[in-house]
């Protein structure tokens, strides 16, 4: 059965395009491709349209991920369509619980933070690059790159 997949951070200009590509990357290396759907959004609508920020597609291409996916706000449906939703930090995580009516819904236990499957961070947060320099990109692809390998795991066994 195919798995549907959502990273979600603020803007989707920076991190969650990352994820989704850093994603899409390592199943397709793994011959996975069938199993998942795979998406990504934001708690704001700023930059809807938008492709990924120029800075977290030049850091991503360096490493041959290519990001093409446009920016989209999170819709409510997003909550009851998707089986994993993966967000960046508490400040999404806490946006996305607020969308939820009902506080014993089992869409709840869908959504998590990203780098509660790191193997090798103690970070619990993927912090914003958008305001600082390229250091903050690289650090964000690292991060995710170690996420998704738990993630992966955790989806196929």
């Amino acid at each position: 059965m195919v798995k549907k997949i959502l990273f979600v951070c603020l803007g989707n200009i920076c991190r969650s395009p990352a994820a989704e590509g850093v994603f899409k990357q390592k199943i397709k290396e793994r011959d996975l491709e069938k199993l998942f759907v795979v998406d990504s959004a934001g708690t704001g609508g700023w930059h809807v349209g938008n492709l990924a920020d120029p800075r977290m597609r030049e850091t991503a291409l360096s490493r041959g991920i290519e990001l093409m996916s446009r920016s989209r706000k999170i819709e409510e449906s997003d909550l009851y369509e998707f089986d994993h939703i993966l967000v960046m930090d508490n400040d999404n995580l806490y946006a996305l619980k607020s969308l939820i009516k009902d506080p014993e819904s089992p869409v709840n236990s869908k959504i998590k933070l990203i780098l509660s499957y790191s193997k090798n961070s103690q970070l619990e947060e993927v912090p914003d690059p958008y305001y600082g320099g390229q250091n903050g990109f690289d650090k964000v692809i690292d991060l995710l790159d170690d996420a998704m390998d738990g993630l992966i795991d955790s989806l196929i066994n």
